[in-house]
């Protein structure tokens, strides 16, 4: 597939003009405000004293301290963590979310566990429903009505879905957070077609994809692609847009940076995905001016 270019603006912006986009938002988008999993891995591991050695990978850290103490106690403590954080009524216009609530879709697809996308959304008066994926006996169970979908509801851009698949801070026992989380999500996810709404179901197959704020190695990421293969194959063709912020330079060196973005190309090819090379926030900015320089400012 050809690079990210004058050629993809033009067909993403016209897909959000003819609301056949569904953004997928993950942790990158909110690192303004939140810490990224690495940190909060580490300060985790330092604290439990963490014997292994990917002391950054938050999935496998959560994992540990849910078998050294208890399965909840990681998921409470991020859940906690992302409510104390004070989080500006209006943030940046160039931030992530801002920009992605004044594209008006009728549906946003999120990994994150936070409520920045609806904040941005009601912000703009919509009247937002959120909802999370119902991933395992406790959540089906104990699901808060607030998260409960309507079975007649139709998501539309003044009364847009904002749905959690890996669960709501509000909700900690609905968190997809430590390495048996993701096997079980993505076990139930493989073997139940019908899992995901009718209205999500939809929106995965009858509009452009656009995933910001991801890294090809993180794990939520990876289920997430995995989780969605399926319906990638019965998108109509439809091309697919991913933000991929390239290796930091205490991660990579130069030879095998580029070594990874030429797989990551190839990668995304084969499900009709082009990749912008970059950061959220920078993609984002630029997606914004387009956007307004379309609708005439």
């Amino acid at each position: 597939m050809e690079p990210f270019g004058q050629e993809s603006w033009n067909l993403l912006l016209e897909r959000i003009a003819d609301k056949r986009c569904t953004p997928f938002i993950g942790a990158g988008a909110s690192a303004t405000y939140f810490p990224v999993g690495a940190k909060i891995a580490e300060e985790w591991a330092q604290e439990s004293g963490y014997p292994l050695g990917d002391n950054t990978d938050l999935t496998r850290v959560a994992q540990y301290l849910a078998v050294t103490k208890d399965p909840m106690w990681p998921k409470d403590r991020i859940s906690k963590r992302i409510r104390e954080v004070k989080t500006p009524s209006s943030g940046s216009p160039d931030d992530p979310h801002q920009v992605l609530a004044t594209l008006e879709l009728p549906v946003y697809l999120t990994t994150n566990y936070d409520g920045l996308m609806t904040q941005a959304l009601k912000e703009r008066g919509k009247s937002v429903q959120e909802s999370i994926c119902i991933w395992n006996t406790t959540v089906s169970a104990f699901l808060p009505p607030r998260f409960t979908l309507d079975p007649n509801y139709t998501p539309t851009p003044d009364n847009p879905l904002v749905y959690h698949l890996h669960g709501h801070h509000e909700f900690p026992e609905s968190l997809v957070l430590t390495e048996d989380d993701y096997l079980d999500y993505l076990i139930r996810i493989a073997h139940d077609k019908d899992l995901l709404p009718l209205v999500v179901r939809k929106a995965f197959m009858s509009a452009s994809l656009l995933f910001v704020g991801y890294r090809i190695a993180d794990w939520n990421f990876r289920v997430l692609f995995r989780s969605l293969v399926t319906y990638l194959e019965y998108a109509l063709g439809r091309s697919h847009y991913s933000v991929q912020s390239i290796p930091r330079a205490d991660e990579l060196s130069e030879q095998d940076k580029k070594r990874a973005q030429d797989y990551l190309i190839r990668y995304f090819d084969r499900q009709n995905i082009t990749v912008f090379w970059g950061y959220s926030q920078e993609f984002t900015a630029e997606l914004g001016r387009r956007w307004r320089e379309l609708r005439g400012g």
